[in-house]
This record gives C-alpha cells, sequence and structure tokens, in this order.
C-alpha cells in the first residue's frame, strides 16, 4: 500500500485524533506533553507508567481517557495486602439448586480494555508479577486455564516517587513491558489558576466518546503501517544500543556509569512511539525531534545507574540528554 492509499484513513484518524485531545483538555489541564504521551502510548499498542506527585490528575487523566476512548475501564488500588486473585479472579464451588457443585470462574479487574493500577509500587512482588504475563500476552493463566483478555488492552500504571516506606520496587522485567514513562509535574502557575476555577465550581465539564475498541484498534493497526525511513531507524539502532554498557557501540559516558541497559524492546518502542507522535502532531512521517522528545521517557525506566555514579550526583536525565545529543544531534527535550 502506498502512502497516497494511506492518506484518507491518516487523515480521518487524524481528526478524531484532534477531537478526542480536545475531550480530555476539557477535564485535564495544563499537562499536554502528558496527556500526548499517554496517547502515544496507548496508540502504540503498549502500557505507560505515570510517575508524579499525589494530586496532579492522573487517575482523573485514566478514568477521562476510558470515556474518551470507549474503552471499558477499571481501577484496582494497589495495597501491600492484595493478592493476585484480587487481580485476576478466581474460582469459587457454588450449590445448584438441584444440589450438585461446579466451580465457576469470577473475573477479576483486569477483564477490561483500560486498567488502572493505581500506586503500583504498593503492592508485594507476587502481585506484580500477576500483570507481567497479562501486558505482554494480553492473557491470564488460572486455575491451569488460559483466559484472554478484552482486546484492546492497555495497563496505566501511577506510581508516587516521594513516598518510598512501605513499598516495592518493579523488578527490571515488569519496567520492561511500559512503552513510556510518563513523568507528570507540577502545572505552571496560568494553569493551577485555571484547574482551581474549573474544578471548585457547581458545574463541571464532562467527557464523552470519541473512539470506541474498534476504531482505535484501527488507528493502532494503522500505526504500524506509517512509513519510517533508513536515516530514523539507523539513529533509533544508534540511540539504543550506545545506551547499552556491554555493547560495542555503547557511549563512553555509558560505559563508566551505568549498569544495565535497554534491551530490543526499547527500540521497537521507539519505533511505534514516534510514529504515533507524528500522527498526533498531523503529520505522515517522524523525523529525529520526535525520536528526541521520546527518547527519555522509552529508555529512562529502562537503564539503572551503577553505585559510582550516582554517588558523584549523576542523573539518568542528565545522561540520556548526552546520549541525543552525542549520537543524534538534536537537543533532549526537556
Amino acid at each position: 500500500m502506498t502512502d497516497t492509499d494511506l492518506m484518507p484513513e491518516i487523515e480521518a484518524t487524524g481528526a478524531r485524533l484532534v477531537a478526542a485531545r480536545e475531550m480530555i483538555a476539557r477535564r485535564i489541564i495544563g499537562q499536554d506533553e502528558v496527556v500526548e504521551q499517554t496517547l502515544i502510548a496507548i496508540l502504540s499498542g503498549g502500557h505507560g507508567l505515570l510517575v508524579g506527585a499525589p494530586g496532579l490528575a492522573k487517575t482523573r487523566l485514566v478514568e477521562t481517557l476510558g470515556t474518551v476512548l470507549g474503552l471499558l475501564a477499571h481501577r484496582v488500588q494497589f495495597t501491600p495486602d492484595l493478592m493476585p486473585a484480587d487481580i485476576l479472579g478466581a474460582e469459587v464451588l457454588e450449590t445448584g439448586a438441584d444440589g450438585t457443585r461446579a466451580f465457576r470462574f469470577i473475573d477479576g479487574p483486569i477483564f477490561c480494555q483500560l486498567l488502572m493500577a493505581d500506586e503500583i509500587n504498593r503492592a508485594s512482588p507476587r502481585t506484580q508479577s500477576a500483570l507481567l504475563q497479562a501486558m505482554q500476552e494480553k492473557e491470564v493463566s488460572v486455575a491451569g486455564q488460559r483466559r484472554f483478555l478484552p482486546r484492546p488492552f492497555h495497563v496505566l500504571a501511577t506510581q508516587n516517587p516521594i513516598e518510598q516506606e512501605g513499598t516495592y520496587p518493579l523488578p527490571e522485567a515488569q519496567l520492561d513491558r511500559f512503552l513510556l514513562q510518563i513523568d507528570v509535574g507540577y502545572p505552571d502557575r496560568a494553569a493551577e489558576r485555571r484547574i482551581i476555577l474549573a474544578t471548585t465550581g457547581v458545574d463541571e465539564a464532562l467527557a464523552e466518546p470519541v473512539f470506541d475498541a474498534p476504531s482505535l484498534m484501527a488507528a493502532q493497526r494503522l500505526i504500524r503501517r506509517l512509513p519510517v525511513g533508513e536515516a530514523i531507524v539507523e539513529r533509533i539502532l544508534d540511540l539504543v544500543r550506545a545506551a547499552r554498557p556491554e555493547s560495542g557501540d555503547a557511549h563512553p559516558a555509558v560505559r563508566d556509569a551505568v549498569s544495565w541497559g535497554p534491551g530490543p524492546r526499547a527500540a521497537q518502542a521507539l519505533m511505534l512511539a514516534i510514529r504515533a507522535r507524528a500522527l498526533i502532531q498531523g503529520r505522515l512521517v517522524p523525523n529525529l525531534d520526535d525520536v528526541a522528545a521520546l527518547a527519555r521517557p522509552v529508555l529512562i525506566h529502562r537503564m539503572a545507574l551503577g553505585f559510582a555514579a550516582r554517588a558523584e550526583g549523576l542523573t539518568l536525565d542528565s545522561l540520556i540528554g548526552q546520549l541525543v545529543g552525542d549520537v543524534m544531534g538534536v537537543e533532549a527535550a526537556a
């Protein structure tokens, strides 16, 4: 299929995305970049890890996305005593009217299309691991049986970076399942003024559906068909391979500072995410600016600094910025 053949579908999807962003902006004020990155994660068919202090509308964003994208959304509040069965579901023994007994499976909240895992790092590793199979394979195994999840299926997890007491760090294997780490910062003064005026009155803006599950899945398929130039592919490979300390292509700063780096899933994530960003911004072809803008959200949770680097005050933010500048010759997104 040629680029010309794709244009009608691209234009129709682009118009829907504009309407979706406008609908989300009714309820989420001053977080345009967060909204864009969250939509990128979903359009790419992946999951997002929202990291930010309490009260920054992370829960509100996920609720609004469920409505605007026309998805069945569930929310799970992760706590230290949460068990895997509380997420996946369980079999219960029921007695029929004729006295016969049989097991019946009761779906857990994971059987939805958009799952909000609120404060995911407060649950034990055993419970966190219950999400691994679901996030990667879109199915779960309960009582020896495979049970498929609704399509599409996305996880948007939230994490509080301030309070670490009573939390469990996410294992590297699970972090790698998140397409993007989306940092949610404080709004500026003008945005915060609009927030307090919009949310403390009698009437509050409501969101309405723009997509539904079939149209969203069609947009996800379209993303995978968008062309990516050979030069952009090579820059993605250069960037990801430069971030691996054990690679022969490793950046000199990475060899000394990083204990482990991103795997091939990071390159896959960048390939999908830059296409989604281009489409959201009304472009057919992604460019180097897309790679630079998404390098941090794709890489930061797939890398870890060594002890010596942390002791010297080095941060992954500065290191990724240096990588983007040296490898691509483009200034990294702030």
